[in-house]
Formats: C-alpha cells, sequence, structure tokens
C-alpha cells in the first residue's frame, strides 16, 4: 500500500486515474483530456500500472487502459477507521454547534428598538 500512496502522490497519475474511472481509454484520449506529452503520459501510465493500479490491453494498434479497483478497496480499507473518526468528530462539532443555536434562541430578550 505504501507504493500505492506513492505513485498517487503524482497529480498528473490522478488526473489519469479520475479519466479512466469514467471507463477504458486509448493512451492518445488520455494525452489530449491532460494536455501533456504522450512520452509523459506513458510514463506515468507505465508507473500506475507497475502499481497495479490500471492495466492494458491491445486493441489492433491502439492500446487502451483501465482502472483497476483493487488497490483502490485496500486503501480504502485502510482509511475506513479515519473516516469514521473524521465523521465522529464532524458529529460532536455539529452538536455543539446545535447546543450554541440552542443557548442563544433562549437567551435574553432584547429590548425594542427605538423604545
Amino acid at each position: 500500500m505504501e507504493r500505492v500512496f506513492e505513485v498517487l502522490s503524482e497529480p498528473n497519475r490522478r488526473r489519469i486515474l479520475d479519466v479512466l474511472r469514467r471507463g477504458e481509454r486509448p493512451v492518445g484520449d488520455l494525452v489530449d483530456r491532460l494536455g501533456v506529452s504522450q512520452p509523459t503520459v506513458s510514463k506515468h501510465l507505465r508507473t500506475l500500472r507497475e502499481a497495479g493500479l490500471v492495466e492494458s490491453r491491445s486493441e489492433a494498434q491502439r492500446r487502451l487502459y483501465r482502472l483497476r479497483t483493487e488497490p483502490l478497496r485496500e486503501l480504502d480499507a485502510w482509511l475506513e477507521p479515519y473516516r469514521m473518526l473524521w465523521e465522529s468528530r464532524l458529529g460532536d462539532l455539529e452538536r455543539h454547534l446545535a447546543t450554541m443555536d440552542e443557548d442563544r434562541d433562549d437567551g435574553p430578550e432584547r429590548p425594542p428598538e427605538g423604545g
């Protein structure tokens, strides 16, 4: 999983995964969408493939790439306890803010203006 974090630290690789999330794509389409050179995209795809995040297949003269979800599921499973902690903290904050609103609603009445 450490390798996955390392690979995902590069913004263009994350952008490639974002595009592939919508479905299989040829290299040329990724080049157009990312606005970077074909050699650069190919280099990132090789790194993503070595990390197990994408796989490819040949179709005539084209190479098509698609997302592999298994490493992302492992990452998601690792993140789950942290997500639960974050949600718990947000729940605590929401309850605190609701208490503050109640205290404000129950506060002393203000005298009417002009009066």
